[in-house]
């Protein structure tokens, strides 16, 4: 329901809350720190010191703040070290000397702490910037607005700050209508990302000119098996990449796809109810098409009701597992619950299986969604040319 939707904000921003409160209280902590052992040290008998507090302060302080405040926290706790043996009158005694040099010393170690962190901390900015640029080069996030349909993609990588791997999906408004693909390849690592760009350059030449799914999954195909070539290791023989194209005619309320050999597609329509897209006759990946022996690929096609949402995804959703080792079933989290639109799907999906996991993902996951809307919301065309009805 909407209602179970708003839970997942609620819960996001609660989460969101809860993580901005811990860290407030981390950076206040080596004020706390020095004010926790002027405390103790006034507060017991003269054998007892505050100098482990002292200490700890300035090393608290390295990871979370600038040079100058880990510097400042360091002069503090010294200060606060000479500030006590002077009202104790043992400022020149050997213990108040040894506690200074060694409050003085871990100050010291402190700064260096802090430059190692921040040098570190800036090559892995420089690093995510990089991922980033190459994200948005090889798989750029589709517009809002398609040709009239309201379109959303995410992409959560299993690890953290990487951000592109082998899954994909591109929109495009074409002649033919709006076109897309999702899918995945097989590997990981740079081979599986120039795997990546090779298909999804191929499907933005392609979805502009052939007429039909088949033909665009052919020119995928052929081009897999130019790069399949260039390419060593086992990934020239064994490599293939899962795959659905769409394709949603302008005004014709019709959806079509090929699959080949992807996770199946849903349609959730606005009144709650699903449907599973699964495709008229099994396919191979592309990259495989030489080892078929069946029949050649078959689109299926199915009406696309007005307030209705296309979601597709990579097989980082539905291999997703629980504590208990039980996979993730979007089609059964789904049903019967009613959306906004497109966006709002795909923001409680995501919220949905991270709670279902637990955090722990352990493949990236990329999720395309797109919303046809329903009657008195307007549309965007495009002006394409008009293609002969015996070229379709």
């Amino acid at each position: 329901m909407v209602g179970l939707g708003r839970q997942d904000g609620d819960a996001s921003g609660t989460a969101e809350a809860g993580e901005g409160a811990a860290r407030r209280v981390v950076r206040v902590m080596p004020v706390l720190l020095i004010l926790l052992g002027l405390v103790f040290d006034l507060a017991t008998p003269p054998s007892f010191t505050g100098s482990p507090f002292f200490t700890a302060a300035p090393l608290i302080a390295a990871p979370l703040f600038t040079f100058r405040g880990t510097a400042l926290t360091g002069i503090a706790a010294c200060a606060a070290v000479v500030a006590l043996h002077f009202a104790n009158g043992t400022t020149w005694k050997v213990e108040a000397l040894t506690e200074l040099a060694t409050v003085l010393t871990v100050s010291g170690l402190a700064l260096l702490i802090n430059q190692v962190v921040r040098r570190s901390g800036e090559r892995l900015a420089s690093a995510r910037g990089i991922a980033e640029a190459a994200q948005r080069a090889v798989l750029p996030t589709p517009a809002e607005r398609i040709a009239g349909l309201h379109v959303f993609a995410r992409y959560e990588a299993a690890q953290a700050d990487a951000f592109i791997g082998g899954d994909l999906y591109a929109v495009q408004d074409t002649p033919y209508g709006v076109r897309l693909v999702v899918g995945d390849v097989r590997g990981k690592g740079l081979g599986a990302v120039e795997a990546v760009a090779v298909v999804l350059g191929a499907f933005r030449e392609a979805a502009e000119t052939e007429p039909t799914l088949e033909a665009l999954a052919q020119r995928l195909e052929r081009a897999l098996a130019r790069e399949g070539v260039r390419r060593d290791s086992l990934d020239a023989v064994e490599g293939f990449t899962t795959c659905v194209l769409g394709e949603v005619p302008a005004g014709a309320g019709v959806l079509r796809l090929l699959n080949r050999g992807h996770p199946e597609p849903l349609l959730l329509r606005a009144d709650g109810g699903l449907a599973v897209l699964a495709p008229p006759e099994p396919a191979l990946p592309l990259g495989l098409g030489e080892l078929s022996a069946g029949p050649p690929d078959r689109v299926g096609e199915w009406p696309f009701p007005e307030g209705g949402t296309l979601l597709l995804f990579t097989d980082g959703l539905t291999e997703a597992r629980d504590a208990a080792g039980a996979f993730y079933d979007p089609a059964a989290r789904l049903r019967g619950r009613v959306f906004p639109g497109p966006g709002e799907v795909l923001s409680a999906l995501s919220s949905d299986v991270r709670r279902h996991t637990g955090g722990g993902a352990t493949d990236d996951m990329a999720l395309l969604a797109v919303g046809r809307p329903g009657r008195g919301q307007p549309e965007r065309r495009r002006t394409v040319p008009v293609v002969p009805r015996d070229e379709v």
